[in-house]
């Protein structure tokens, strides 16, 4: 269904905007109103990672006048194998003031606004009521919620997208218009379902071909042109090259905008809402949870402990602690792992950052493994604290 735009059109271009922009400007259904529409848009990118990169960069090609950008991580190595925003130099920089100074080089007519800060319950309102349009770059469950229910409460749309390994996920959410994130996600995903890209990878350009249609949604609303992606899911297949339409609709029973919303606040804690573990992991890991230098410290000793590594395969090819035995986590939830455990050593597990190894420590506890303790903070911890020589990913 088409749309009526999204803002009013500014007074003027000047002519350094006019030859900047003429490749829009020749085309009918955008012309000098639909591009003095996007000069007066104030957008904001949650994120400046994978799928923010190609948004913001697009966007501010497009001559988008205001781009803010929300970000308080630093730029990492690992980032740059997709998050083109940024380069090497900036490894250990900002994300924010890294992508803020790649769109000054792109464009240097749009205005930046930084939020270096971590969007939360307490500034999430203020900041978006700024904008018009918010666009999601977001890679947790309980970041999305709450980018939601925020711009449902505001009345905003926004543009959302997601990616993992070879698939893509984009939509456009707007509640006076169609459904909202929660009429298609009515609740979050059990602990441990659905891995993370830092956990099960994403393949680079997925985030450019994913973020190129959260950038084309974008504009279509804010010029009011095309047929935007209200009440459909965008669906790619990367290895089959396949893109699939599939209708989402408004759900009447919906919680936040449903005929009779019961939710009209925020939530006091979308972490706990989304739940980073399980209730049983979390119960099993308390006491029980062991730093990286605690574990040096056993091995050091000399002490009788099975040191299993519940990660993927190739992640253990990639960096693994000495000594340790991999048994995915998989293998302890169908209970195939319980008969490769000894019963006279100490069990001691861990993962990448500490919340598989606490699912895989709550299968042992319940086994009878009482003594059984895990490493918080996983490898990643162990690489800061005890061996910085080994790589990270």
């Amino acid at each position: 269904m088409s749309l009526p735009p999204l803002v009013e059109p500014a007074d003027e271009l000047t002519v350094d905007e006019v030859r900047r922009y003429s490749r829009h400007l020749i085309i009918p259904d955008v012309g000098m109103a639909g591009q003095k529409r996007l000069k007066n848009a104030k957008v904001l990118c949650v994120g400046a990672g994978g799928l923010g990169s190609p948004t913001l960069m697009y966007l501010a090609a497009a001559g988008v006048g205001t781009l803010g950008i929300i970000d308080f991580d630093v730029v990492d190595e690992s980032n740059l194998q997709r998050q083109v925003i940024h380069g090497q130099s900036d490894v250990g920089r900002p994300k924010a003031e890294s992508a803020a100074a790649t769109i000054r080089e792109i464009n240097p007519l749009v205005n930046v606004v930084i939020h270096d800060t971590m969007l939360a319950v307490d500034n999430v309102m203020e900041i978006f009521s700024g904008y018009d349009l918010i666009v999601d770059g977001t890679d947790n469950f309980a970041t999305r919620y709450m980018v939601n229910d925020a711009a449902v409460l505001l009345g905003k749309p926004y543009v959302w997208g997601s990616i993992y390994r070879f698939d893509g996920q984009a939509s456009v959410f707007w509640a006076e218009h169609g459904p909202c994130y929660r009429c298609l996600y009515p609740e979050p995903p059990p602990p441990g379902m659905v891995p993370s890209c830092a956990e099960g990878g994403v393949l680079g350009v997925l985030c450019a071909s994913i973020g190129s249609i959260q950038v084309n949604e974008a504009i279509k609303l804010l010029t009011g042109i095309g047929d935007p992606l209200v009440g459909r899911l965008m669906i790619y297949d990367a290895l089959e090259m396949k893109y699939r339409d599939v209708k989402v609709r408004k759900d009447p029973e919906c919680v936040l905008c449903g005929k009779n919303p019961t939710l009209t606040t925020l939530l006091d804690d979308y972490e706990a809402f989304c739940g980073a573990i399980s209730d049983e992991a979390a119960e099993a890991a308390s006491g029980s949870t062991i730093t990286a230098q605690e574990l040096k410290g056993m091995m050091d000793r000399g002490e009788n402990i099975f040191l299993v590594d519940v990660r993927e395969p190739n992640e253990y090819e990639i960096v693994n602690i000495p000594g340790a035995t991999l048994i995915p986590k998989g293998e302890f939830l169908n209970g195939s792992a319980l008969e490769k455990l000894p019963q006279d050593k100490k069990i001691v597990l861990h993962c990448k950052s500490g919340a598989r190894s606490a699912e895989a420590l709550a299968v042992v506890k319940n086994a009878g493994f009482s003594d059984a303790v895990h490493v918080g903070g996983g490898v990643l911890s162990w690489i800061k604290t005890v061996d910085p020589s080994l790589p990270t990913y």
